[in-house]
This record gives C-alpha cells, sequence and structure tokens, in this order.
C-alpha cells in the first residue's frame, strides 16, 4: 500500500489527506495531522474522497457522436473534430461565437491553461466558470470595497475573535472543519451571531439567531448600522483614516432603523439592534459568509454592506478581524486567480487594459482580443438564442447547476458544437457532440487553492483509468493540433512558472516552494512567504470604500398563485449535482433522494405529511420530492438541495441576475406545493 500527499476534491477548506492505493487502485484515505487547515482532520465526504476514483462509470475512452450516439473513438479522432468544430463556427460566426467553461474542481494550472486556450488559441475572451454562479458577487464587491475579492483573513484567525458573525453559510454542513472551528470558539468563550431563515445546526449554538426573510439581507445589515451609529459604536479613527466615502454611504442606512427593517425582515426590532450591539462592541469580530448572500439579484449590495458592516467597526487587518467569503469549491478561488473569467487575465489583471493586455500578448506570442467577454450565464442566454454557437465545458455540468434547467437545456440542446471534458459522463456530457475523459484529482498532479488564498500542491496517486488524460494534457495537446507552438510544457511546475511569471499576486509561487503548509498570496516574489491577513495598514485599493447600497426586493415573491417561498442549496452528505457524491456508496445511502424540508404549519395546511411524495411548481417547470416535515424551515419558506437529477431543484429557480456580477437568484423564487398525485 502507498500513501500519497493531496488535497480533497470538494468544499474550499482544503484539507489535505493522504490517498492510499494498492496495485493501480484507490483503497482508501488518511487525514494529515501536521496540515494548518485540516489539522488531523475529515468531513464525511473527505473521509470517502477515494470511494468515486475507482467507479465503473469514469469515463476511459473519447466518444464522438455519429448518427445521434455517442460512440467510442481514438484521441485523434475527438481532437481533431474539437479543433476544426471551432475552426469551423468561428470561420462563420466569428471568434465569439464560442465560449469556453473552466472549471474549479481544475488545477490552477489547469485553470490557466484554458484560459490561454480561448484567448491565445481560438481568439475569444468567452471564459468563463462556476463562480459565476457561487461567489462572482464577491469578486465584484469585495474588489470594489478593499480592492481585492477574497477572503481577508486565514482560518486561524477564528481563534483570535472574539465574536463571529455568520451569514447566509451553513458552514457546519458545508465546510464541516470550518463549522468545527467556530464550535470551537463558542466553546472557548467567542460569542456567535447567526443570521439563517433556516434552523442550521451552527444557529443551535448562536448567542443570537436572525431567522430573516430570503432577499432582505440589504434591509437587516442596514438596520444592524443604522443601530451602530445611534449607539455611538462606530470606530470612528478607523473610518476616517483608513476609509472613504462614509459620509455618502450614512444615507443608505440613515432610515432603516431596525423598526423600519423589521417590516421587510420580518425579525424583532430588538432582534437586530442586540446583534448590532453584541458585533460592535466585539474587540476583534470576523464574518463568515456564502452563497446565501451572494445568490441573488442583489448579491453585490449584499456584499458591500458586509464589507461596510466590518469597516465601519474597524473589524479588518487584525488577527480575529475580518471578512471570511467561505468559497463553494475546492478550487474555485484559483479559477478566479487563474482568469478564467471574462473580463480579467490571471490575478485580476483587466483585459481591457492595453498594457495588461501587451505584457501577455507578449509572453504568449500572439495579438489578443481586447474586448470582455460573455459571463457564463449570459452565454447560456446567448445560446438559447442562437448567438453563441459552440461551447467547451470543463469539468462542470450546467444541465443540472444552472437556473431554470429547462432553459439551460434548451441553450445545450441548440449548439453546433458542445464538447465537455469530464470524468463521468454527466447529464451535460450526455447532450455533447464530444466526450473527452479527464483524470481526477488522485491522478495527476498540480495546484489548488482553497478559500483562505492557501496554494497547496497535489501529488499524483496512480494512473487515470483506461485512455483518460490529465486536463492540461488535454488542452496542451487541442492548442498544438490548432497550431499554437507555445502550449509544450514537460510538466504542471512549468505551467505554473509561466503563470507567476505574469501574475503578481502569485510572483513567488513555485512548486518547489509549496510545503505542507503552502503559501498564501500576495506572495510576490520568490523570497516572500506569504500573506495570511490582508488589509493590515492599507487595503489593496489604498482606502477602503464605502459604496452606497439601496434596498430591491428580490425579482420574485410569492403571490396568490404560488404563496411559498423557495430557496436551494448542499446537504452534508452530498456535492453539487451529485456526480462524485452520488457515485459513492456510504454517502449516497445516507442521501438517497430528493426531499423539500417543510414547516410543520405549511404542511398541516397543505395537507402534507412527513415522507409524503409532494409536487413543487413555479413559473418554470415542476419536481416531485419527498416531503421533510421540520422546524427547521420558516413558515412560508421551502428548502430543496440541488443535488439529485430526479428531483432537480433548478428546474424550478429563476434566471434573473445580478445586473453587475451576472449571479442568478438561486435562493429566491415563489412556488406552490401539494401532494403528488
Amino acid at each position: 500500500m502507498k500513501r500519497t500527499l493531496t488535497i480533497c476534491p470538494y468544499c474550499g477548506t482544503g484539507c489535505a489527506l493522504w490517498l492510499l492505493t494498492e496495485n493501480g487502485r484507490a483503497v482508501g484515505v488518511e487525514p494529515v495531522r501536521e496540515h494548518p487547515v485540516s489539522r488531523g482532520g475529515l468531513c464525511v465526504k473527505g473521509w470517502n474522497a477515494a470511494a468515486f476514483i475507482n467507479h465503473p462509470e469514469r469515463l476511459k475512452t473519447p466518444l464522438v457522436r455519429k448518427d445521434g450516439v455517442l460512440t467510442p473513438a481514438t484521441w485523434d479522432e475527438a481532437l481533431d473534430r474539437v479543433v476544426s468544430g471551432i475552426r469551423d463556427l468561428q470561420r462563420l460566426h466569428g471568434n465569439d461565437a464560442m465560449m469556453f467553461a473552466s472549471s474549479a474542481k481544475a488545477t490552477n494550472e489547469e485553470n490557466y491553461l484554458l484560459m490561454k486556450l480561448a484567448r491565445a488559441v481560438f481568439g475569444t475572451n468567452n471564459i468563463d466558470h462556476c463562480a459565476r454562479l457561487c461567489h462572482s458577487s464577491t469578486v465584484t464587491g469585495l474588489a470594489q470595497t478593499f480592492g481585492s475579492g477574497a477572503m481577508t483573513n486565514s482560518v486561524d484567525s477564528i481563534e483570535h475573535a472574539d465574536l463571529i458573525f455568520v451569514i447566509g453559510s451553513n458552514t457546519t454542513e458545508q465546510h464541516p472543519l470550518i463549522g468545527t472551528r467556530i464550535l470551537k470558539a463558542v466553546q472557548n468563550g467567542a460569542k456567535l451571531i447567526v443570521a439563517d431563515n433556516r434552523l442550521i445546526r451552527l444557529a443551535r449554538h448562536a448567542d443570537i439567531h436572525i431567522r430573516h426573510k430570503n432577499g432582505s439581507d440589504v434591509a437587516l445589515l442596514l438596520a444592524m448600522m443604522n443601530q451602530i451609529q445611534t449607539d455611538g459604536l462606530a470606530d470612528q479613527e478607523f473610518i476616517e483614516s483608513r476609509t472613504e466615502g462614509f459620509a455618502e454611504f450614512q444615507d443608505s442606512f440613515a432610515s432603516w432603523t431596525p423598526q423600519a427593517a423589521a417590516a421587510i425582515t420580518g425579525v424583532d426590532p430588538s432582534v437586530m439592534a442586540d446583534a448590532a450591539r453584541l458585533y460592535a462592541s466585539a474587540k476583534s469580530a470576523l464574518i463568515f459568509y456564502s452563497m446565501g448572500i451572494t445568490q441573488h439579484s442583489h448579491g453585490v449590495d449584499n456584499v458591500r454592506c458586509v464589507a461596510a458592516l466590518a469597516m465601519m467597526t474597524g473589524n479588518l487587518g487584525r488577527e480575529g478581524a475580518g471578512v471570511c467569503p467561505l468559497r463553494g469549491q475546492n478550487n474555485v478561488q484559483g479559477g478566479c486567480d487563474m482568469g478564467a473569467l471574462p473580463d480579467l487575465y490571471s490575478g485580476y489583471q483587466k483585459v481591457a487594459d492595453p498594457l495588461v493586455r501587451d505584457k501577455f500578448a507578449k509572453v504568449w506570442g500572439c495579438e489578443l482580443p481586447s474586448n470582455p467577454g460573455l459571463p457564463l450565464t449570459h452565454a447560456m442566454n446567448a445560446a438559447h438564442d442562437g448567438k453563441i454557437k459552440g461551447m467547451f465545458i470543463m469539468g462542470e455540468n450546467p444541465a443540472l447547476s444552472d437556473p431554470d434547467q429547462n432553459h439551460a437545456m434548451e441553450a445545450l440542446k441548440s449548439l453546433d458544437l458542445l464538447v465537455v471534458q469530464d470524468i463521468f459522463l454527466t447529464e451535460t456530457a450526455q447532450l455533447a457532440h464530444v466526450v473527452l475523459p479527464a483524470a481526477c484529482y488522485g491522478e495527476k498532479d498540480g495546484t489548488f487553492t482553497n478559500t483562505e488564498r492557501r496554494i497547496q500542491l497535489l501529488h499524483k496517486a496512480l494512473e487515470p483509468p483506461g485512455e483518460a488524460r490529465a486536463d492540461w494534457e488535454i488542452v496542451c495537446e487541442l492548442a498544438c493540433r490548432a497550431g499554437c507552438q507555445g502550449m509544450n510544457y514537460a510538466s504542471t511546475a512549468e505551467i505554473m512558472a509561466e503563470a507567476a511569471s505574469l501574475t503578481p499576486i502569485y510572483g513567488g509561487v513555485s512548486h518547489e516552494r509549496l510545503t505542507l503548509a503552502g503559501l498564501q498570496w500576495p506572495c510576490p516574489a520568490s523570497d516572500h512567504s506569504g500573506t495570511p491577513i490582508l488589509h493590515r495598514e492599507n487595503f489593496t485599493r489604498g482606502k477602503g470604500k464605502f459604496i452606497p447600497v439601496s434596498y430591491r426586493p428580490p425579482m420574485e415573491e410569492p403571490d396568490a398563485d404560488y404563496p411559498l417561498m423557495l430557496t436551494t442549496g448542499r446537504t452534508y452528505f452530498h456535492w453539487h449535482t451529485g456526480s462524485m457524491t452520488r457515485r459513492t456508496h456510504l454517502l449516497d445511502r445516507e442521501e438517497r433522494r430528493s426531499f423539500v424540508e417543510i414547516s410543520p404549519i405549511d404542511a398541516a395546511s397543505h395537507g402534507i405529511r412527513e415522507g409524503g411524495r409532494v409536487t413543487i411548481v413555479s413559473r418554470r417547470g415542476e419536481v416531485t420530492a419527498f416531503a421533510r416535515v421540520t422546524g427547521s424551515a420558516l413558515p412560508g419558506v421551502l428548502f430543496i438541495p440541488f443535488h439529485f437529477a430526479e428531483g432537480a431543484a433548478n428546474v424550478l429557480t429563476n434566471n434573473q441576475l445580478d445586473p453587475e456580477s451576472h449571479i442568478p437568484e438561486f435562493k429566491v423564487c415563489a412556488v406552490r406545493i401539494g401532494a403528488a398525485p
């Protein structure tokens, strides 16, 4: 038996694990005691991270659609079909008729290469990845307010916080080892505020639990800031010396007393006032948030309010004080860092900046397009309208993960060319013209960047099944066949060296430097030790900026025809569209079917029993699931996880977007429910 050090492929916590292999097969995992994040622990998904690797449904050979049927093909045939297909449609419709979707499950090196393939080889900035669906509001909102759209502190800062405010994050289920750290801090005396309308496990340990209505986060946060200002608890010294725009921002919260906000949030004014005082009175306070506040049509405003609350109280730039967006997937932070975004190169350098563009063009040896590309959500709409003709999708499953699933499926089916590169024949891959079999995390090396900006090294433990190849090898071969001579790399270390040379925040990063602890960016030089805490003396943008906001309701609210509100999310045992966890026996055994959480009051009024089959209907479609009657659900609100294709929550969700981040409003839509016939 062999032990290989690598990084868990699930959430953004970035836990290290030993992948155990024997006779060329993955047989288990062990935790890594010395790791600074996981500290010898793993969650249930981490403990089972080896199970899907050997699954018999792994893709082992390329597939090409012939006479309507996906048929095994050689690599030569499949790769030539991809390159010729892209060239043909670009010749007919222009370079921007093609869309590339990169992956939060791929390594930094692979995200960098797909970004380079799209821009340098095929001449389009139409490159994006799933951050568009989860934390694009963070990238936009925190970049505007702080100058950097990333977590300000390390996970270790939890131990130094007097108070922790968790809003829009079911941390113990979605980032379990971070949730464990929070609970331990509470046991050691830290205060805890939880803002979530569900009675999540973390809320049971909270000093204050705020059960506000979905979509009312701006009203809640403005009311807290109003109370802080009224009570004289704002940190005037920090505001005056470290920030700008506060005088104008005060107009945003001036009228939002807790009493005024109560009508919007549904929360007792005294609860909001007490939460404001508790947060502002702490010497060091951390805010943790996730998709509960980002996946809204006003997601950027939610993030701006979180940033403003921290700046107003001086809770930034110190151990135990900061703003901590918890990134959902194992490398969604790295995907953003590496420029898998339509308007940014690696390191968040703007494609519209001619000096930046010239820098990349000189290294890559080509001319580069100057206009920002399409965000993934707009590209899906453009495909539906016939303007995008082809998509190359690496390691994502938009047929299940995109909002308004019927719309997404129609868009994907309308494409002249759909190429999917993945480890399983996902719902999206089943629609493809070409399917390329990829290696999973244990079958390649490279780096992932976790939620706290920690760049960590993967080591290859075993060979991919059959003819499957690492994503980076496939992308390089495509570039070669397309006539590009600048994408021949001997190793992923060589790819990182090129990326680091172009990316100031990764400037001092190399595979050789990455020990077990990794490095936290920014790490601008080879003698730099990394940056555990951002904005210590100055914000990345110089001074923190208060940006005025105003409350806007969700794009769709309950009415007489659809009287209930639906929100979506994940469960402890499953992961996104289930392509890995539903092929893991132990995890699938624990949560085998789609369910809907409903309050006892709503269940009684709709004649619904525990475990009964129910039909949930929105303006976009309907699904069937099994009822879970629970006090965790607030009356008037339903919750459905989006893992299950046979009861897909995203059939129901609303494809309305934040105007700045272009993120869909997954967290609010209007539905009705009834017993299934």
